[in-house]
């Protein structure tokens, strides 16, 4: 690896170095710095629990458990500077502990995790908003989903050659390469995907995902992602034969709702769809809780002079235990059912005109105040 010096229009090498020679740790450092930067493995994992001990019979603990944006399991394993012979074992035998996991086993240990990092924030919204879905519409580690991350400076031959053994018996593998190195006072990491490689691991995981027994509900959630996209296309269509210019710059997304900026950060008019209800809401999540709440309670004194502008009452949800709140309005349907969608569509879009022109004008009173 090189640093390019664009003074001099040159490069220059760094030196390679050991997780053990600059005194890194593999629960200290290595694992911390995944668990707080997991995108460092090429995708968006969601951590849900560091060294868990649930495992009824035995004291072994898989360093990190995380949540890939398809509801599968992954065991994430760090060694640091050499993999040593028998990590895949170990894996293995962690991958077959969490097969059994339910989506409420797993919601448990995540909240479990959050309640000693993050205070009141609830796991079931953390997981609908990664996942971009309803929390009902969710399924969560089904069948041999599971996956395994392998993390080292060096893999023994020993190592390699089971993995990509049993990557032709399609089971979820990867093998990353981590390097430190330094230049003077300053270190890099350098991850490096070394099994499958790059090129080959879509084809690879297409294959390992054929062969798993819950293909059809698979299918189905690709089904419902192409459904809100076709759902989402004729509502913002139709809301932009309105007078509100609030969706004309958003375009359709496969996830249960989509968001327009108000005017003030962090604050969203959103339309929500499931098999339950539609749904439209003034959406608070600035980066401060106590933000979202002092916009909320200031919103909630004029309570009564919003509703009567809306036109009707509205659901006043603060959501003492998130990190959000909101204030919405339901409206009945199934998204599932499409000769109900352009009466949902009707009555989201005329909910969130009104919405927009009760709500607005208060909201922007807000903008220039600070919370006190």
């Amino acid at each position: 690896m090189y640093k390019i010096d664009k003074s001099s229009n040159s490069i220059k090498p760094l030196k390679k170095e050991s997780f053990s020679s600059l005194g890194f740790r593999e629960r200290d450092h290595l694992q911390e710095w995944i668990a707080k930067q997991p995108d460092v493995l090429g995708e968006e994992f969601l951590i849900i629990q560091k060294e868990f001990s649930g495992f009824d019979g035995t004291n072994e603990r898989p360093d990190l458990l995380a949540l890939d944006k398809q509801g599968a399991l992954v065991i994430i394993e760090n060694k640091l500077d050499d993999s040593g012979k028998d990590v895949t074992w170990q894996a293995l035998k962690y991958a077959s502990y969490c097969s059994s996991l339910s989506k409420a086993n797993i919601t448990k240990i995540y909240q479990q995790y959050l309640d000693e990092t993050e205070p009141d924030i609830n796991a079931e919204e953390r997981i609908s908003d990664f996942m971009g879905k309803d929390f009902e519409e969710i399924e969560l580690n089904k069948g041999i989903t599971q996956r395994i991350i392998l993390i080292a400076a060096k893999f023994r031959k020993e190592v390699t050659s089971t993995v990509l053994w049993l990557i032709n018996f399609k089971v979820r593998l990867q093998c990353f390469r981590a390097t430190p190195f330094a230049m003077n006072e300053e270190l890099f990491l350098n991850m490096e995907q070394i099994i499958p490689t790059q090129d080959a691991e879509d084809y690879m995981i297409g294959m390992a995902e054929k062969a798993q027994e819950d293909i059809e509900s698979q299918t189905k959630l690709k089904h419902r992602d192409i459904v809100h996209q076709e759902f989402w296309t004729q509502l913002i269509q139709a809301m932009n034969t309105t007078q509100s210019t609030l969706y004309q710059k958003i375009s359709p997304r496969p996830v249960n709702w989509i968001g327009a900026g108000s005017g003030v950060g962090g604050v969203h008019f959103r339309f929500v769809v499931n098999q339950k209800n539609g749904r439209v809401e003034l959406h608070i999540e600035r980066g401060d809780k106590a933000e979202n709440e002092f916009i909320f309670d200031q919103l909630l004194l004029k309570k009564e002079e919003i509703e009567t502008a809306f036109g009707d009452s509205l659901k006043w949800e603060r959501l003492d235990k998130n990190q959000a709140c909101r204030i919405n309005a339901e409206i009945d349907g199934n998204l599932l059912e499409r000769d109900q969608w352009q009466e949902m569509i009707n009555s989201m879009t005329d909910a969130m005109c009104r919405l927009e022109g009760a709500i607005k004008e208060p909201l922007a009173k807000l903008a220039n105040r600070s919370r006190t």
